[in-house]
């Protein structure tokens, strides 16, 4: 019997041994909403540097995430022909890379041939720039023209141009390493997102309440829908750049029209820098046929572009997902101004999104309250 009470005993000695037992903490209490408040901080900071330090991994997913939402119609639309999910990714996967190839043989060649014709030409072309009364006015002012003279001299002399560009001999090879390890992270994840997307959506869908989830995962599948509109518009407009530099070159009577089609409409599709290396490359082609016809091209090339920003752009936005233009601009510059290409990327399905959950979502709630 005293074996058993000192039994019986021993966990409240145990107990009060450190002291009373105190009160829960009320959720109101200052000390509670203070430790809440910098436990949420904490995790907030570590969150934010633990991204910071893998912000080009998961650049990269973001991107390959976004091109298998993109090429989802297109897989749905071979399935609808009877074909299984693997076989219309295989299908893609081989149009993908046939263009790619496709654009190798047509676009390189020429570039590398225009750029060489371009440089060995250049002390010509700037001599013909000084021969012009307004140049050479502006040339004895500032001297610009002699010392673009002396420097491009030099660098054909020296056959160090491209080296100079990028820096040197390792310089180019970071740069042809790095975007050749990204190309290829990116090509096998987004093949990975397009085989197991609805393996992943049905996932993601399972963590939303049973009431809601029917609700959510149709108003998800929306939004995926509404990306893969946004790459299909993307794609239209591109092929009208392509189309117009294509008609361009042929009316100025310059060389390698369907090349330079195809280049526009690869840089069509890079976000915020495309159309400026776009521009800079058909700017130096027409220069290296004659001085007159590269300004014409520069010209025609920027008044295509405030149509494309202004006219063309919005009014396809607003008709294949429903967003107003203004909208599509506000949305383009301010996801440039926070996350530079990946922002220009992504801000126009991400506004496509939040106005379908705005209507969807909170205009019915605010009607029924």
């Amino acid at each position: 019997m005293a074996t058993s009470n000192s039994s019986d005993n021993s966990p409240q000695q145990s107990a009060h041994q450190y002291g009373e037992v105190g009160a829960p903490f009320s959720r109101s209490h200052p000390f509670y909403f203070g430790f809440i408040g910098a436990l949420g901080a904490l995790v907030a900071i570590t969150m934010a540097q633990a991204l910071a330090s893998a912000s080009q991994v998961f650049v990269l997913i973001v991107i390959s995430l976004f091109f298998a939402m993109g090429l989802n119609p297109a897989i749905e639309f071979l399935r609808r022909r009877g074909l299984s999910r693997a076989l219309a990714v295989i299908v893609m996967l081989f149009s993908v890379l046939s263009f790619v190839a496709l654009f190798s043989l047509l676009v390189i060649p020429p570039i590398i041939t225009q750029s060489n014709q371009l440089i060995s030409s250049a002390p010509e072309l700037i001599n013909q720039l000084k021969s012009n009364p307004t140049f050479a006015h502006i040339n004895d002012q500032y001297g610009f023209l002699d010392t673009l003279q002396e420097r491009v001299t030099l660098w054909v002399k020296d056959g160090k141009f491209v080296l100079t560009a990028f820096g040197g001999i390792v310089g180019v090879g970071k740069v042809v390493l790095s975007g050749a390890f990204a190309a290829l992270t990116i090509l096998i994840l987004t093949l990975y997102f397009m085989a197991s997307l609805p393996q992943i959506t049905t996932i993601a869908y399972r963590i939303a309440p049973a009431s809601r989830r029917e609700r959510i995962a149709k108003i998800s599948d929306a939004i995926i829908a509404r990306i893969g509109t946004f790459v299909g518009s993307q794609v239209l407009v591109a092929f009208l750049a392509a189309l117009f530099i294509g008609l361009l070159f042929l009316v100025l009577g310059l060389p390698y029209a369907l090349s330079l089609g195809m280049l526009i409409f690869v840089c069509a599709l890079i976000p915020l820098v495309g159309h400026f290396i776009g521009a800079a490359i058909v700017t130096l082609v027409a220069f290296a046929q004659s001085p007159t016809r590269g300004l014409i091209a520069l010209i025609a090339y920027i008044a295509y572009q405030q149509i494309e920003n202004y006219l063309i752009i919005p009014r396809i936005m607003k008709r294949n997902l429903a967003i107003p233009g203004l909208v599509t601009i506000i949305a383009a510059l301010v996801g440039t101004s926070l996350l530079g290409l990946v922002g220009a990327l992504l801000a126009v399905p991400i506004a496509a999104a939040v106005l379908l959950i705005i209507d969807e979502v909170v205009l019915p709630r605010a009607e029924q309250k």
